[in-house]
């Protein structure tokens, strides 16, 4: 049985573009996604970690850094993502798939392993740290057997199941798989704290994080990096504003989402015209 770990990574962010390539710890010289992928690798349950990005010619220095450090890089379509995980999956002959973003830069080894080690125990199809959110943002995990993925890529319809891989399982026809959520330990509850790379701001919390931990440690995990939010509240402070951006297949969860974000930002006149026109 082959373990890969397949992470998708893309220059052209709509939030924050070539994202995946801003230096952490800060002015260090090492990109981001370069992080992302020490991490993974450092996971005992994977035997292969591969980039997927895509074949436009956007993601070329992405490319070439990443296959510079020695790692695999598999790249196809921009926007079908889902497509671009099944064939470097069936490229690389993996049995089972693990999922994680590239902008996760604090993605603990550990949590993979125990994520991988549930999904074998429960014969899942997939099993996800993140359909309900306990860990960080940023800590998410999602595994899948190659024999789901096929199903998903043959059978997917819809824009959001392509670009975001996974729903396919446990929104658009879960009563078909076998739909694995981990929990995080209560020691480990802090869905407040966002450590994924999404925003400026996010960028300046990370670049705190790094400097705090990485010397010590430079694959602190999860455990530590809730401490230190817990030694200095603060840090919740720099991107406390930003909204995690979710998978929605109707109009009613994306209202929702924009009513938050107006809430957020003060904009109290177009949260009550959104109410009284689409609701």
């Amino acid at each position: 049985m082959k373990i890969g770990a397949i992470v998708q990574a893309r220059m052209s962010s709509s939030r924050l573009p070539g994202k995946v390539m801003k230096e952490l710890p800060f002015n260090s010289g090492i990109p981001s996604i370069e992080q992302v992928l020490r991490r993974v690798s450092a996971a005992e349950k994977i035997d292969e970690v591969i980039l997927a990005t895509s074949d436009d010619e956007s993601d070329d220095e992405l490319a070439s850094l990443v296959e510079s450090r020695g790692y695999h890089v598999y790249r196809g379509s921009l926007g079908n993502v889902l497509e671009r995980y099944y064939l470097a999956a069936t490229k690389y002959s993996l049995d089972i798939v693990v999922r994680i973003t590239g902008d996760c830069p604090c993605i603990d080894p550990d949590v993979i392993d125990m994520v991988v080690d549930r999904h074998i125990l429960n014969h899942a199809d997939f099993t996800s740290s993140a359909i309900v959110r306990t860990f960080p943002i940023g800590i998410d995990v999602g595994v899948m057997n190659y024999t789901a993925l096929t199903k998903a890529f043959d059978n997917a319809q819809h824009d959001y199941e392509r670009e975001h891989v996974t729903p396919y399982f446990y929104k658009t026809k879960p009563d078909e798989f076998n739909v694995q959520v981990v929990k995080a330990e209560e020691n480990r509850i802090h869905p407040e704290i966002r450590l994924t790379l999404d925003t400026p701001e996010d960028y300046n919390l990370l670049c705190c994080v790094f400097d705090y931990l990485y010397q010590e440690n430079n694959l602190f995990g999860v455990d530590q990096a809730i401490t230190l939010f817990e030694q200095k509240p603060w840090l919740k402070n720099i991107n406390e504003k930003v909204s995690q951006k979710r998978v929605h297949n109707n109009l009613e969860g994306e209202v929702e989402d924009v009513l938050q974000y107006c809430e957020h930002q003060g904009l109290n006149r177009m949260s009550e015209y959104i109410k009284n026109n689409l609701l």
